[in-house]
């Protein structure tokens, strides 16, 4: 049986959401992959990147509440996330979609 990825520490329910649109289905599939893959994945697509989402989902992998990345690991982990952010490309899809959601074109999941 497989847990949803809001079982980890730190993420709810929209994390299940964001993580099954770019094929991240369970715990299990986020914790084979690392934070660093799973993230790029969230970017590629179409989510805006936010730091501190990184950085939850890492303390979250590791079992420890999110606002216990401080001083030199979060310095680290900033540099992680940078390199990640340069080396990633949004799919053009990915950014029409994005547009055309924000113009409320889309029609909302409920």
């Amino acid at each position: 049986m497989t847990r949803p990825v809001s079982s980890i520490r730190n993420l709810g329910p929209a994390s299940d959401k964001a993580f099954a649109k770019v094929g991240i289905n369970s715990a299990e599939d986020l914790e084979a992959l690392g934070t660093d893959a799973a993230y790029t994945k969230l970017l590629e697509g179409g989510a805006r990147p936010h730091f501190i989402m990184y950085y939850v989902i890492e303390m979250g992998l590791q079992g420890r509440p999110w606002n216990d990345c401080k001083g030199k690991e979060k310095e680290a982990l900033r540099k992680r996330f940078d390199a990640i952010k340069a080396r990633t490309t949004v799919s053009p899809a990915s950014a029409i979609e994005k547009e055309l959601d924000a113009l409320g074109v889309i029609p909302s999941e409920k």
